[in-house]
């Protein structure tokens, strides 16, 4: 059976994925959060995704946005200045 979705009433969505293949502690990090899921990586590796997803997170609530709402480019721009 099929199920049939009204295109209209549902709001697109995206997350965040970050991926650290750097760990050789053994030890397996993930993280959730609003809008990412982050795995792996060396523990500062993974604070350095951890930081930036919420960086990400406070820029789109500050300008009111949401995730599934920004351009690739916009996103980009977002990523580019939080890491000057």
């Amino acid at each position: 059976m099929d199920i049939q979705r009204n295109p209209k009433s549902q709001k697109p969505q995206a997350a965040l994925l970050g991926l650290g293949f750097d760990a050789e502690d053994g030890h397996k990090r993930i993280t959730r959060g609003k809008n990412f899921l982050l795995a792996g990586g060396s523990q500062e590796t993974h604070g350095m995704m951890q930081e930036t997803a919420i960086k990400i997170n406070e820029r789109l609530d500050k300008a009111g946005k949401r995730l599934a709402d920004v351009s690739v480019n916009e996103l980009r721009d977002i990523v580019a200045d939080i890491q000057k």
